[in-house]
Parts: structure tokens; sequence; C-alpha cells
């Protein structure tokens, strides 16, 4: 049985950590920061870091890489198309790994970094700054037709998959939400609950990708209440739904 948890790090990121308690091994994704995993390794004698899985080449997310590893030579894992520190193993479009007993499968995500890669096991997305919660990641690198496109694999996985990202950007994504769809009851219940989480000191992930076909509007480009307000934002007719991602996307970066 593997154990997640979050070791929060900088603002708003949060390192994931996976433990296999029969075995005394773990492993993090994006690490930015080694200092919350050594505190973690510290807290936890007899642990062994095993493991680092990378998503993206961005500072918050590879920072505490190569001191991690010198540490521990743990295996390093990571997009083949971007500069990763210290990696090992370099992951193409439909890869498979096996990490802690468990066996990923790993999708090429690109948009928020051409290279950018997720982590899928069965139930389980570790998929970095491409899907948020209520939302999705800004397009430093990709189009929005390849972010409209990577968006969608995602939500193909299955309903009950948790989306572990590495941001807390949830309250702030369900505001732009409930602009998009004043009218969508599910985003309205949700935003109540994760103002009362964040009022708390509550963290609000992972979410489920049935959560976020029914709240997320970047995944609900194909909703006509969706694309009604996009057109009416850009004063165009958005013909396909990456249109209608384009100009939500453009919306929400300056929202």
């Amino acid at each position: 049985m593997i154990q997640i948890s979050a070791l929060p790090a900088f603002t708003d990121n949060y390192i994931w950590l996976l433990q296999d308690h029969s075995t005394q091994r773990c492993a993090v994704v994006d690490p930015g920061d080694a200092a919350p995993v050594r505190a973690w390794l510290d807290a936890h004698p007899g642990w062994t870091l095993s493991d680092i899985l990378v998503t993206h080449h961005h500072h918050d997310h590879v920072g505490g890489v190569e001191s991690l590893k010198s540490a521990t030579n743990a295996t390093v894992y990571g997009p083949a198309s971007e500069n990763i520190p210290a990696r090992d193993i370099a992951l193409g479009d439909n890869a498979k790994i096996t990490v802690l007993g468990l066996d990923f499968d790993v999708h090429a995500v690109p948009g928020h970094t051409l290279g950018h890669i997720a982590y899928y096991h069965r139930g389980l997305l570790f998929c970095g700054d491409t899907l948020f919660a209520a939302g999705c990641g800004r397009l430093f690198e990709g189009t929005p037709e390849q972010m409209h496109h990577s968006l969608s694999r995602l939500a193909a996985l299955p309903e009950d998959t948790l989306v572990y990202c590495t941001h807390e950007y949830t309250l702030s994504n369900l505001k732009f939400a409930a602009a998009v769809e004043p009218g969508n009851p599910d985003v309205a219940a949700r935003l109540e609950k994760v103002v009362e989480q964040r009022n708390q000191g509550v963290m609000t992930l992972p979410s489920t990708l049935a959560l976020e076909k029914l709240t997320n509007p970047f995944l609900r480009t194909a909703e006509t209440s969706v694309k009604q307000k996009a057109d009416e934002r850009n004063g165009q007719r958005n013909q396909t739904p990456s249109e209608v991602f384009a100009a939500l996307r453009a919306w929400k970066d300056k929202f």
C-alpha cells in the first residue's frame, strides 16, 4: 500500500511524497526545494529516497533534484526533451516505468512547457503544471491547441483518478470558473467548500477527474455556457473547443 503525502514548498508548491511502508522506500515528485524532503527523511530514520519523478524543467520543480540525488543516489526520471538536472532516465510519450512497485504510464502533455510529461498509475495522476484543480497551467512555451489536446488526453482517463497537481491554486481558479459559469451549481458548491478549507489552512488537493469535468472551465470548452461566455469575452465566434480554450486562457491570464 502506497501512502501519498504533500510536502509544502515555497509559497504554494506541493512536493508529492510516495511512501512504501513495506520497504521503507519513498519517492518524490517535482522537488523544487530539497529542504522539505531532507527534513522528512531526517524525521523518518530508516527510510530511503529511491526515486525522483520530474514533470518539467521549471526551477520550482527541479531546484532540489541535484542535491537530493547526490545525498541519496535516487534514480531521477524526467522528460527527454527538457534540461532536467541529474536525470538518469529520459522519458518520452507512452514510456512505462515502475516506481515503488507501481507501474506508471508516461503521457506527453505539452503546453505549459513543450516537453512537459505526466505520470499515470491506475487511480493516480501526477500532472505537474498541466492540469490544476479547477484550472490549468499558463502557456509559457506551447500553443493553445497543444494544451487543449493535452488536457483532453488527461480528461479521457478514468473519472475516479486522483489529480495530484503541484500548486495550491484552487481558490483563485474557482473564482475564475465562477465568472465563466455563474450558473453552474457544482462550481458554486465547490467554491464555497474551498473558501472554508483555505480559511482553515487545509489543502484542497488531490482533486478527481470527475470533479474537474464538472467544475474546471478548461475541461468544459464544449459546453454551450462556456463557449457563449468565451465568445462574449473576445467578441468573436470561437468555432472549435481549442479556440474556446484559447479565449479562456487569455482571459484567465488577466483575471
